[in-house]
Formats: structure tokens, C-alpha cells, sequence
């Protein structure tokens, strides 16, 4: 586990008006970093409004922050947003510490202090409290796994891609679920080595190959190529970009899982994939996040 406690933190504070808001900023943000690097906190106050904090590891881009939270906020949030630096502590854990598990389906992701809480009949994927970028917890995330589930009570695809893979959760789940070998992909040789840990953590070391990539670029997707099921948690622009070579890389009849999205953003990614020749099967919202399952035709 890398240590994340610092000599010093940077801290961004600011308010938001309504709840719903105030979550869209907070899974914003939390798909934004990887591990280590920020830990966010919500709380509720008088009359609605939500003061939310962010504790960095290392200075931040401020301007990069304003346009980040602008987008989900609006730009009057955005202004007001306050840095400062404050004393050392572990945020990142202190912040997951009193994550309850997540249920999805048949999965239940959850720290190691609730490894004792996952019923007999549901597949346990265990996250480090350190590890912060995918617990499960963002709407997205669970979005997937729903209709990870929901997929395999119909089919058992036999070639399985996680792209964008962060802490490895989809993959983890995916190959517990089915006990085949899943290729995992992401652009930060740090979320890569995440997803080989929290792999072996679950038992599934040999079963998920976690490596670094852009798009579809490496050796090894044509190697494993085509795929009958891809999981892509990632975010709208990069999935409307990949849509062709995402396509190019898909066996007849196979499942596409796609989330990142605001539900304003989905339409346009469906459009995408449906010019390649993808149809939309099943369309979840959870927490203000839009999830897609998609199929090639045959």
C-alpha cells in the first residue's frame, strides 16, 4: 500500500446549494484523481447547503479545479473556492474509513474492516482503504457492476476488456465472477499497479493482466482481441473518440458497458457507437451518472 500521508496538504473548500449538485461535484472529483493524490468530504449544513472539502497530496492546478468543478457546479461555485494548506494528515484514509459496502447485484465491494460483512451468496471485491480513485462507491462504478450482472445472467463471454481500468474493480469482478483471464488497461502506470495489487488482494493475481495503455494502442489487445465483453468506466469524450477502434476490436454480438457520463452526455455517445453499428440495450442512472449497455449486431 502506497503511504499517503504528506508533510503537508492542500485544501480547496467551497459550497454548493442543493444535494443533488453537491453529489455531481463530489463523483466528479472522485473520478478525476487517482490513488493518493486527493480526498473529498461532503458535509450537510442549515437550509440545504453542502460545504464540501478537498485535501490534495501536492499543490493542485487551481485553475484546473475552478473549470473541473464549473463544469458540474456552474461558475459561480467556481469562483468561490477557497485554498489553503493545512496540517499533515492521512485524508485519503481518514476519508474512506467509514465507506459502508456497496451492493450491485451479485457484488458487494468493500474495505478490509467490512471484509466480514459480505454474505456467503455474493462475490466480495475488497478495495484498500488507501486507494482512493474507484472504490465502488461513485455511481458510475455501480452503474457498471449493475449491469455487469445483469449481463452475465444471460451470457458468458469468454474474452473480457476493462479499459480504463483505475483500481480494477470491473476487472476483479468480471473475473471472479466468470474465473477467466481479463485484460485491463489504463493510461497511469500508478492505477495499473493498483489494479495488479487489489487483483492479487481478491484472489485473482493470475486471472487479470493489468497494463499500461492509450486507447487501443498496444500489443496486447490484438493478441486478445476480439472481445465478446468491454467495460469502460471512463469519461464522455474519450468513449465518443474510441468509438471506432473500440468497434474494430469487438466480436459479433458482443457487450459494450459504458459509463463516465452526465445524462446529458449519453445521447451523443450513443450516437457514436450506434455509427458503428451498436445498438443500446439498457440505459442506467444512478446518482446523476448515466450507464450504457450496448451490443454489436451480429
Amino acid at each position: 500500500m502506497t503511504p499517503t500521508i504528506t508533510p503537508a496538504t492542500r485544501r480547496a473548500s467551497f459550497a454548493i446549494g442543493n444535494e443533488q449538485a453537491a453529489k455531481r461535484v463530489v463523483d466528479l472529483l472522485d473520478e478525476s484523481f487517482v490513488e493518493g493524490q486527493a480526498a473529498i468530504t461532503a458535509f450537510e449544513g442549515a437550509g440545504g447547503r453542502w460545504d464540501i472539502i478537498v485535501h490534495f497530496a501536492e499543490p493542485p492546478d487551481e485553475g484546473a479545479i475552478r473549470e473541473l468543478i464549473g463544469l458540474a457546479a456552474g461558475d459561480e461555485v467556481a469562483q468561490h473556492i477557497s485554498f489553503d494548506t493545512v496540517e499533515a494528515k492521512d485524508w485519503v484514509k481518514a476519508t474512506l474509513a467509514d465507506l459502508v459496502p456497496v451492493r450491485a447485484g451479485r457484488f458487494v465491494v468493500h474495505g478490509q474492516h467490512d471484509r466480514a460483512k459480505v454474505p456467503a451468496n455474493k462475490l466480495g471485491i475488497e478495495i484498500e482503504a488507501a486507494l482512493a480513485f474507484g472504490t465502488g462507491h461513485h455511481g458510475t462504478t455501480r452503474g457498471c457492476l449493475l449491469l455487469l450482472d445483469e449481463v452475465l445472467k444471460a451470457h458468458l463471454p469468454r474474452r473480457v476488456l476493462d479499459l480504463g481500468t483505475g483500481t480494477g474493480v470491473l476487472a476483479i469482478a468480471a473475473a471472479r465472477a466468470l474465473r477467466i483471464k481479463v485484460l485491463a488497461s489504463d493510461i497511469d502506470p500508478l492505477a495499473v499497479r493498483v489494479a495488479r495489487e487489489n487483483a492479487r488482494l481478491n484472489g485473482v493475481g493470475e486471472l487479470v493482466q493489468a497494463i499500461t495503455a492509450t486507447g487501443f494502442s498496444a500489443p496486447e489487445f490484438l493478441g486478445r482481441a476480439p472481445f465478446d465483453l468491454v467495460l469502460a468506466n471512463i469519461l464522455a469524450n474519450p468513449l465518443r473518440q474510441m468509438a471506432t477502434p473500440m468497434a474494430q476490436h469487438l466480436a459479433p454480438s458482443a457487450l459494450v458497458i459504458l459509463s463516465g457520463l452526465l445524462p446529458q452526455q449519453a445521447q451523443s455517445v450513443v450516437a457514436a457507437y450506434r455509427a458503428r453499428g451498436l445498438v443500446l440495450r439498457r440505459h442506467l442512472q444512478i446518482e446523476g451518472w448515466s450507464s450504457l449497455l450496448m451490443q454489436r449486431g451480429g
